[in-house]
């Protein structure tokens, strides 16, 4: 008989704390929740003040009853569930359950899975915070009140499986509004006067700045001729030279929102991808020899904080390999998110010592990717500034001013470890300006106008939406990843080129749920949903006063709903060819991944196509058939022949129609990490990679 019983979501984290408590311990996984409300109903009654009714959830009693079980045996229970309102709520369910005292000191909860922290957390165990566990279950019960009541409405007047949520909604909307700025988008000319300069043997390049030392735009040709005009000869004068020292911080360390945005940066992750993998560092890897242990603190946070014990052994580990130079010198006030709680600390590795490049032969490849991106943003966060020599020159010609701008990195600091993702992949990089001084004379070598014009706003990736949400203030840690895959599974938007497009059943939804439920679709109102949520769990207003509040207005519009909106037929649009099974028309539907073809004689006939994409290329094995684009089980981008079984030919990279000039073999796009590079899939023939 074990003398204490310990209770955790999952089995890895119970094996992972098992073995740090030792045999007086018995540590079992409840599987995440036992108890919630009923699928089958809304399970949430205004009548009766909003009281939840909770049932076991359906294949959990045998989990439960094993609970029970050991619960008899056990001198004493403890409820370990993760440090957060889900955790909260999950123990005291648990403890309703095992009829565990809530006052009793039974709950216990760590930041990360090591032997340090589970010892000491068991020294401090606490009461049940029903502060958060009422801030849980408010949004649960907001959820159910919009879902339940608003999913139905929809599947009436629309079709079936549709579903409508607080965070969802919003999603759509900035999606659908972000499209319809992309369609209204009215592109403004410009343009720009590039130069080549030589000093000596050294050329640099400069740009138009002005007129007289006053910046200038080119909005036309004629702005351009004008200024061409006012040049004379090749002699350009060194006007001024500035120098600068300018100093550069590192990124925080992560919290759940940058890591997700960062994760779909530089790793390519989705962001249910970047969850689940950290996950599984948080919970435990077997290490070999060490045992299983915890790799990163808790990932759902949103706060950069950082224990005094991290920051020591990170600052050990940074001298050790860099020298004390390289030790962060002042602490950076880090700019909170808004409804940040600061619960816990940032995620970071749980040592700085265990490096990635050890720990190769235990990970799987994406484990050690999302790893290692981790380890390096915490040590960066800890370590000095970098500084770049900064100068910038002005060059003078009848009036006509040139800049040319360079920049030297003078100490590294932080970037010999990380530097952060940006959206547009820049990087900071040496462009160094020969020794120039005032008064000095340089020559023009060359001077290219260039026409551009004003490009709309980008469509959302994953990780600018996440990024947007997370401004507003909409939606917690924990949301956002379900929330990107939900609106995906309804095929309210879909994927193209991993950024958000709306189909037209999500402009649908969008436009029914702005004329009827406009405070759903409300950003603010959402936003103040959300600290009126963090108000409960501090303990400040009390869960039903928010849920009256919110169902006072919402029974309005729900009843104006039902009453006043119009059924909506969508039309599937014909794809102009008949199913070669059956012979009815083909029409086009939009899943998950986009658009395809279906017969329409569905369910009676199941065929579908997929797209067929020409890129306009002949195929360059058979010289019959056309190069289209298609697409691996795993949803990857390929090339091969329309002919194909016939012919065989296959390439992951992307066939142009011309030849190579070397030998006249088949040129192919490779994609880089910055850019593509046209090359032959002969010989050694490469052309200069375009960005």
């Amino acid at each position: 008989m074990s003398d204490y019983l310990v209770i955790v979501e999952s089995p890895a984290k119970a094996k992972t704390i098992e073995r740090y408590l030792g045999k007086k311990y018995k540590v079992k996984a409840s599987m995440g929740h036992v108890r919630d409300l009923p699928k089958s109903q809304m399970g949430v009654s205004p009548e009766q003040r909003f009281e939840p009714k909770y049932i076991t959830i359906r294949g959990k009693g045998p989990v439960l009853k094993e609970l029970k079980t050991a619960a008899k045996k056990a001198k004493k229970i403890y409820l370990a569930a993760d440090p957060d309102r889900e955790g909260e709520a999950i123990a005291w369910h648990l403890a309703h359950s095992l009829d565990v005292d809530v006052n009793s000191d039974c709950r216990v909860v760590f930041n990360e899975i090591t032997k340090d922290a589970i010892k000491e957390s068991f020294k401090h165990p606490r009461p049940i915070n029903m502060d958060l566990v009422d801030a849980q279950q408010a949004r649960r019960v907001l959820d159910r009140l919009v879902g339940y009541n608003i999913s139905p409405l929809l599947w009436k007047k629309v079709k079936k499986g549709l579903s409508a949520g607080r965070v969802q909604s919003v999603a759509l909307r900035m999606i659908i509004d972000r499209e319809k700025e992309i369609q209204n988008f009215q592109p403004e000319e410009y343009w720009t006067i590039g130069a080549e300069f030589l000093k000596g043997k050294s050329k640099f390049e400069g740009s138009f700045y002005g007129i007289d030392k006053k910046k200038m735009e080119l909005k036309s040709e004629e702005d351009v001729k004008k200024i061409l005009q006012k040049l004379k000869g090749n002699k350009f004068l060194i006007d001024s030279v500035t120098k600068k020292e300018r100093k550069r911080n590192p990124a925080p360390p992560f919290i759940t929102s940058s890591l997700q945005q960062e994760a779909a940066r530089k790793l390519n992750f989705r962001a249910k991808k970047t969850m689940m993998l950290a996950q599984q560092l948080y919970e435990g890897i077997d290490l070999g020899s060490e045992g299983t242990v915890g790799l990163i603190t808790y990932m759902r946070t949103d706060s950069t904080r950082i224990s005094e014990v991290a920051q020591e052994e990170a600052s050990r580990y940074i001298e050790s390999q860099f020298g004390k130079e390289y030790l962060k010198t002042e602490t950076k006030k880090e700019k909170k998110v808004s409804n940040a709680q600061d619960a816990h600390e940032a995620i970071r590795p749980t040592s700085a010592l265990r490096i990635p490049s050890e720990l190769k032969q235990f990970l799987s490849r994406d484990q050690l990717r999302l790893y290692k991106l981790i380890w390096e943003r915490f040590v960066a966060s800890q370590m000095a500034s970098a500084v770049m020599d900064t100068m910038s020159v002005d060059l003078l010609n009848s009036g006509v001013v040139f800049r040319a701008t360079g920049s030297k990195i003078k100490f590294h600091g932080f970037m010999k470890v990380y530097v952060e993702g940006t959206d547009d992949q820049t990087e900071e990089k040496d462009k160094q300006l020969p020794d120039l001084k005032e008064g000095d004379e340089v020559l023009k070598k060359d001077i290219e106008p260039k026409q551009h014009f004003t490009q709309p706003p980008p469509r959302y990736t994953e990780a600018r939406l996440v990024r947007e949400l997370e401004e507003l203030g909409i939606g917690r840690p924990s949301t956002y990843a379900p929330t990107m895959d939900t609106i995906q599974k309804r095929g309210y938007v879909a994927l193209d080129n991993k950024r958000f497009v709306p189909t037209e059943l999500g402009e649908i939804v969008h436009e029914l749920m702005s004329e009827f439920f406009p405070g759903i679709l409300d950003v603010e109102f959402t936003a103040k949903m959300e600290e009126d949520l963090d108000n409960i769990e501090e303990g400040k207003v009390e869960w039903l006063k928010i849920i009256d509040e919110f169902y006072q207005d919402f029974e309005q519009d729900l009843k104006k709903a039902e009453i006043e909106m119009q059924e909506v037929e969508i039309k599937d649009e014909p794809a102009g060819e008949d199913c070669d099974q059956c012979g009815n028309p083909m029409v086009f539907k939009m899943g998950r991944y986009g658009k395809f073809m279906a017969c329409s004689n569905f369910p009676d006939c199941r065929n579908t196509k997929a797209i067929v994409k020409e890129i306009g290329v002949k195929c360059p094995n058979c010289k019959e058939g056309n190069i289209i684009e298609r697409k691996s089980k795993k949803r990857r981008i390929f090339y091969g022949c329309d002919r194909y079984p016939e012919c065989e030919f296959l390439s992951w990279d992307k066939p142009i129609a011309r030849s190579c000039p070397k030998c006249e073999s088949l040129l192919v796009e490779k994609k880089l990490k910055k850019g593509v590079q046209v090359s032959c899939t002969e010989c050694d023939y490469k052309e200069e990679p375009q960005k």
